[in-house]
């Protein structure tokens, strides 16, 4: 195995090479790219044939993937080693969607029969609620569930019922993140509490947003039920002592374990809102899409895994020609959050500037993402994309078929997203009028479903977490801990208590005066 140093050295070198050759001219000097750069997987076909590396840059990444131990530290993750260092846990997301059966382990104790046990009561709940079995405090049958949660706790669901959503659900599904009171406001408004479901979503019940949501929500529910309105609360928790005083008991609680990391937990009783507002059928599929780019990561050689190939382009953007911003563009509205879940997927466990061993990294770590959903985006930052400064990387993500209003609009959609990756890459040149010149030479992947379905959705979001999980190996970090949370959340609790009246502590003059200016 070469030594990952001497690997980074090659690369960066490949990378400052294949800056000199244009992307356009590559499929002219190797007639074969487009075949070896597109893979196909779990109904998702990658293009990667418009990344900026040659076939030796390609060789390059691939060699940096084997030197860094890609294969040896992805058996670890699959055994259920500690992988999160520095809260010694291991991180199994992959057995939450596992087949019955599956054996994995944890830190050498089994889990997945534990697992098991706890979709078998999601699945009971979801279709005794959808059923009209399981009823509210009036004894009538739910119509919205209300989601409150924070960061993976929110973010992972809210993305997968917008792209899944019914266009007439049975059973609506509104979700609240922001602690901002008008949050809450707009989710109730216009709510009947006699068939609103709340949801709680907090794995140890003290989260200080969600519990102040919480609160208020069950402050509605009483205001109309009374006490017996604590029959409209479940909650996704392992706190099953304060989700008992808080008026929830443990039938209507369902946990998860500590080696669930909230951005990778909404196939764990996370989803449960999506469960039961989507159907179980429709939830099981997503786990079964995700399961199936499980088992291609895990069995796949480097060079045709998905994940990984998707992992070395954004390396090699990243580090050999340093782009440090990508954007993500679905061109399917129903995936218009994808990007704001992957901000915080990729932000939160790869923006790390230590080592596994705690020594400062080497090189630059995770890059910025954006985006929202193409076409409007193009009359928006598309713009920066042709003609700015810098070169930014993107993501395109298409789906073939539309399933769902006039379809004969599908192919002017298509026509966009595969026009805008070709007008990157190839640009227009105009010397004599350079206003309107576009350099091209900008550098894009192109993600192709046939449908937007649960499976190609599930597959899609295991792509993504594994493409982090191979960049943390790269870069020698842990992107399974979030210390970088904590530090706010700390100084917030302070902050709150000078606010409402309490003894003013020590702060630079300008948080001192908004503290002043704001308080009771």
């Amino acid at each position: 195995m070469t030594n990952p140093a001497a690997a980074w050295t090659v690369l960066e070198a490949a990378a400052r090479k294949d800056a000199q050759t244009r992307i356009v001219d590559l499929f002219t000097a190797e007639p074969d790219r487009l075949e070896r750069l597109v893979v196909e997987a779990c109904g998702l076909r990658l293009d990667l044939s418009k990344q900026p590396w040659s076939r030796a840059g390609l060789a390059a990444a691939l060699d940096l993937a084997a030197a860094a131990g890609v294969e040896a530290a992805r058996d670890r993750l699959f055994a259920g080693e500690a992988v999160n260092v520095t809260e010694n846990r291991a991180a199994l997301h992959m057995a939450l969607r596992a087949p019955d059966g599956a054996g994995f382990q944890a830190l050498g104790k089994p889990v997945s029969d534990a697992v098991e046990t706890v979709r078998n009561r999601m699945r009971a709940f979801a279709e005794a609620v959808r059923a009209g079995e399981i009823l509210g405090a009036t004894g009538k049958p739910f119509r919205t569930i209300v989601h409150i949660g924070i960061g993976g706790s929110d973010l992972g669901p809210r993305m997968v019922w917008r792209a899944l959503k019914p266009l007439e659900p049975q059973i609506a599904l509104r979700f609240v993140g922001n602690v901002d009171p008008s949050d809450l406001a707009q989710a109730l408004a216009g709510l009947d509490p006699e068939t609103t479901l709340v949801v709680v979503v907090s794995k140890t019940f003290t989260t200080q947003e969600t519990m102040a949501n919480a609160t208020a929500a069950r402050g509605w529910l009483h205001a109309f039920l009374g006490p017996d309105g604590d029959a409209n609360l479940a909650a996704a928790s392992t706190n099953l002592e304060a989700c008992a005083a808080f008026g929830i008991p443990a039938e209507r609680v369902f946990g998860f374990e500590d080696w669930v990391g909230g951005r990778y937990s909404v196939m764990s009783a996370v989803g449960l809102s999506c469960a039961v507002a989507l159907g179980w059928d429709v939830f099981a599929a997503l786990q079964a899409g995700a399961a199936a780019m499980d088992d291609h990561f895990r069995a796949t050689p480097l060079a045709a895994n998905a994940p990984v190939l998707l992992a070395l382009a954004h390396v090699f953007n990243r580090n050999g020609l340093g782009r440090p911003v990508r954007v993500v563009e679905p061109y399917a509205e129903r995936l218009g959050l994808l990007a704001s879940y992957l901000q915080q997927l990729e932000m939160e466990s790869n923006g790390k500037r230590v080592t596994l061993a705690g020594e400062p990294v080497a090189r630059a770590t995770a890059t910025a993402v954006f985006g929202n959903s193409g076409t409007n985006d193009q009359h928006a930052f598309f713009q920066m994309l042709h003609q700015g400064t810098d070169v930014i990387p993107v993501d395109f993500v298409a789906v073939a078929r539309a399933d769902e209003g006039p379809i004969r609009q599908q192919p002017i959609l298509l026509a966009n997203a595969i026009a805008q990756a070709e007008a990157l890459m190839a640009g227009s040149p105009n010397a004599a009028e350079p206003h309107r010149h576009f350099p091209g030479d900008r550098p894009s992947s192109f993600i192709l479903m046939d449908r937007l379905t649960p499976k190609t959705l599930g597959a899609l979001i295991a792509l993504y977490e594994h493409k982090v999980f191979v960049e943390g190996v790269l870069w020698d970090i842990c992107s399974f801990d979030q210390w970088g949370v904590e530090l706010g959340k700390t100084l917030a609790t302070r902050v709150l208590g000078e606010l409402q009246g309490g003894s003013a502590g020590a702060h630079d003059p300008s948080t001192a005066a908004l503290i002043e200016r704001l308080k009771d």
